[in-house]
């Protein structure tokens, strides 16, 4: 007997976004393959929460800041994909999808060991094909570090691992105290 070398049924984006109304697990969609998100620690969710709360509370009400539970739909000549970025943020007044968003200006990933590598790379590659987003943040959840992408700089990462940062796409400043409140390192 021989191991099957067949690709997997592909799974349409109507049918993706019809299971995730009911799925008790969150899934991504990486052209027609669906992937189950992997659960969060306590410092993921604290980070998430810190930036999220900022965002929510300080930016203009054009804009609107998600956390976890919205996906960001990127589609390009090849590939249709869905992501759950931990934060996202949307400004336009034409992205409004109940169920996505496809014009962000701002994505912010918390890394842990399970996710690092694809969020740093394949991730970071297909949301810098968004045309609108301006900033990439990846927040480290084990040590105090904070790596933000600007389309204005050509992606280049400025790392951030004392005092604060502005993100530029949102006009707000945020010092590491307020990103990492509450978060204990064992």
């Amino acid at each position: 007997m021989t191991a099957s070398t067949a690709r997997p049924l592909s799974v349409s984006v109507e049918d993706y976004l019809s299971g995730e109304e009911i799925a008790q697990t969150r899934h991504e969609y990486i052209d027609g393959e669906v992937y189950a998100m992997v659960g969060a620690s306590d410092r993921h969710g604290l980070i998430a929460g810190n930036i999220f709360t900022k965002l929510n509370t300080s930016l203009p009400e054009s804009c609107q800041a998600f956390i976890s539970d919205m996906k960001v739909r990127i589609q390009t000549q090849s590939k249709d994909i869905f992501y759950y970025p931990d934060v996202l943020v949307s400004c336009a007044r034409d992205d409004r999808a109940s169920n996505c968003r496809e014009k962000p200006v701002l994505v912010v990933e918390v890394l842990s060991a399970a996710t690092a590598r694809l969020d740093r790379f394949e991730k970071f590659s297909n949301y810098i094909q968004l045309p609108g987003l301006q900033e990439y943040v990846l927040i480290e959840q084990n040590f105090t570090m904070v790596e933000i992408f600007r389309r204005s700089r050509q992606w280049e990462a400025e790392i951030v691992r004392s005092g604060g940062f502005r993100l530029e796409s949102v006009e707000l400043e945020f010092a590491l105290d307020e990103v990492y409140r509450r978060v204990t390192w064992a």
